[in-house]
């Protein structure tokens, strides 16, 4: 078992488009479905797998591009390090006081240690300045427990 780190910031309003955040449907839309809902289906279909968007189910990330991947480690306690930096860079940009603040960020670097070591992922996010959103997640990988069908992503 391993861990990736996956990082992305960008407009509130591109995080907001929500339908590029969550996998197709398995099914296509039935023969005789209205075209603009064939034509977004095609569209969703094509984009999740490839948007730097964080998907909605965290374990989605896999599924994503290899080169998304901000870090990998086998021990979860590295794998938190690296949220813990992350936090600590963009600390002074959380809108909200309370996430500035230095113990709330350890007790979250602590919560991913324990929530990695016991094979589950951990996801945070943040409202930054502009406004912006930072999305930090670790993805326990190979398996996933949320998803185990899915491939780890460096994987050649």
């Amino acid at each position: 078992m391993h861990h990736h780190a996956y990082l992305w910031t960008g407009p509130k309003a591109r995080f907001d488009q929500e339908a590029l955040r969550r996998p197709p449907h398995p099914e296509p839309p039935p023969p005789g479905s209205r075209p603009e809902l064939v034509q977004r289906y095609r569209e969703v279909a094509a984009e999740f797998p490839t948007t730097d968007l964080p998907p909605l189910e965290t374990a989605y990330w896999l599924i994503k591009p290899p080169s998304l991947v901000r870090g990998t480690w086998p021990d979860p306690t590295a794998a938190a390090a690296w949220l813990s930096e992350q936090l600590a860079a963009y600390q002074a940009r959380f809108t909200s006081e309370a996430h500035r603040d230095a113990r709330h960020l350890a007790t979250l670097a602590a919560s991913a240690t324990e929530r990695l070591t016991s094979g589950d992922d951990s996801s945070y996010g943040f409202y930054l300045d502009q406004p912006a959103y930072l999305s930090l997640a670790l993805v326990t990988c190979t398996p996933n427990r949320a998803r185990p069908n899915l491939p780890c992503p460096l994987a050649s």
